[in-house]
């Protein structure tokens, strides 16, 4: 039996995490506290190297940090975004182990074959290609031995990773972004809810014939296993020298798989990462790793679409209605310019009934920037607390930002918005409408 969370486990995780985190502390104390000046790129890609050599979740959270603007110093969201597992997977004794873990002694009688060698491995887990006993290719998901000690010391080490930013640079209070983190994590760890979530997608773009999602065998999938069909397909990055159309045409999947569950259902797909997603021979898009998802409520949408009308109409009311939505207090005329300007940014695209490529500013260490530099002036006019929501919104779009640009798409992001928000807008008018509740 492999145990996940024992006291072991979190003790050799602390040990091997801490020395990169606690350096980092030390590091940028000494430079504001005791005048000692380091030089912040170079150790930002000292730490990336030895986040990069971890297996687990201190890594996915740097990542997810550099997607959140003003969260972190630019230096180290820049390195952080270049950030990838440089760890090898686990050999075949630790597969043996865990498959007996989850399947029993007999594992191997529920295939026709298993193969020894993970043909992907990344921050939580590695995949192996396996036959079913009805010949269907499958993919089979192993999660590694003592990921539920590392996500409960690395979030504590997130912790001191955030308050001495917060100390360095006077970031934004980060209280919800752990929190949000934290969540996602822990339910990244059950496998069993990340193939309820796949069915949940399933049921969502099935009207889509162009996206496709594999199909979870439920009675080889447990907490730690998840056992899907295998989803052939090539990477992304391999078209960005295809025909324009065939790009334009990849990209339009991609942002209709995305924002159709999301404005629709309230799903979000929270880690676009070229990895998650492949064409297929068929022509579709193929839609892989469920397990960060954020729920989203009616009213949180709502307030998305209310801010992109408000902004089409010049509409300052419907603006401060969706930001009040969201949470926001206390909105001064100031503080509703300056949130303004962050909306427009966020929806420039959109607002352009024209085709066009997506501007370098949509996409990594650019769109972070420029979106931290609006959150700046906010703190200067007293700070703000971003709502939690915040985090993986951000993280969807300046990853999907990122994948847009290296495909050099260009369309009508205008239309293209329009004609995924519009069964949305209609079925919260018809719901406003039945509930009496006055459509704004």
């Amino acid at each position: 039996m492999i145990d996940d969370n024992s006291l072991t486990g979190r003790l050799k995780r602390y040990t091997s995490t801490s020395a990169a985190v606690g350096g980092l502390a030390a590091r940028l104390g000494a430079e504001r506290y005791l005048g000692l000046a380091i030089d912040p790129t170079q150790h930002a890609l000292d730490l990336t190297q030895t986040l990069g050599g971890l297996k687990g979740p201190l890594m996915k959270i740097a990542q997810i940090l550099a997607t959140v603007p003003d969260m972190i110093p630019e230096e180290y969201a820049s390195a952080f975004l270049e950030l990838q597992s440089n760890a090898p997977p686990m050999g075949w004794p630790f597969v043996k182990r865990r498959m007996q873990a989850e399947l029993g002694p007999t594992w191997q009688t529920h295939f026709k074959e298993f193969g020894r060698e993970a043909s992907a491995a990344a921050s939580l887990g590695q995949v192996h290609k396996a036959v079913g006993l009805d010949g269907r290719p499958l993919a089979c998901k192993l999660q590694y031995p003592e990921m539920g000690a590392a996500v409960e010391a690395d979030l504590m080490q997130l912790k001191l990773v955030l308050k001495s930013f917060e100390l360095y640079s006077g970031a934004l209070d980060t209280k919800n972004a752990q929190t949000e983190i934290a969540e996602r994590l822990w339910e990244e760890l059950d496998y069993l809810h990340e193939a309820k979530t796949m069915k949940q997608f399933s049921e969502v773009l099935a009207p889509y014939p162009f996206i496709h999602i594999p199909e979870v065998m439920d009675d080889l999938t447990t907490p730690r296993l998840l056992t899907m069909t295998w989803a052939e397909g090539e990477k992304l990055l391999n078209f960005t020298d295809a025909p324009q159309e065939l790009r334009n045409e990849i990209s339009t999947c991609l942002f209709k798989a995305w924002y159709i569950p999301f404005y629709h259902h309230g799903l979000l797909h929270g880690d676009p990462h070229l990895g998650n997603y492949s064409w297929s021979p068929e022509g579709k898009l193929n839609l892989l790793d469920f397990g960060c998802v954020r729920r989203f409520t009616p009213a949180f949408i709502s307030g998305v679409l209310d801010l992109y009308r408000a902004l089409q109409t010049e509409d300052e009311a419907l603006a401060v209605h969706a930001y009040e939505t969201w949470g926001f207090t206390n909105l001064t005329k100031e503080l509703i310019r300056i949130l303004n300007l962050w909306a427009q940014f966020l929806y420039g695209p959109f607002l352009e009934d024209c085709i066009r490529p997506l501007h370098e500013s949509y996409s990594g260490l650019e769109g972070r920037h420029i979106a931290g530099e609006i959150l700046s002036e906010l703190k200067r006019q007293g700070g703000v607390c971003p709502p939690r929501e915040f985090v993986f919104m951000d993280r969807a779009a300046v990853g999907l930002g990122s994948v847009f640009i290296r495909l050099k798409t260009q369309l009508n992001w205008h239309r293209l918005f329009e004609e995924v928000i519009g069964g949305a807008a209609r079925r919260r008018d018809e719901v406003a409408m039945a509930d009496g509740t006055p459509k704004l």
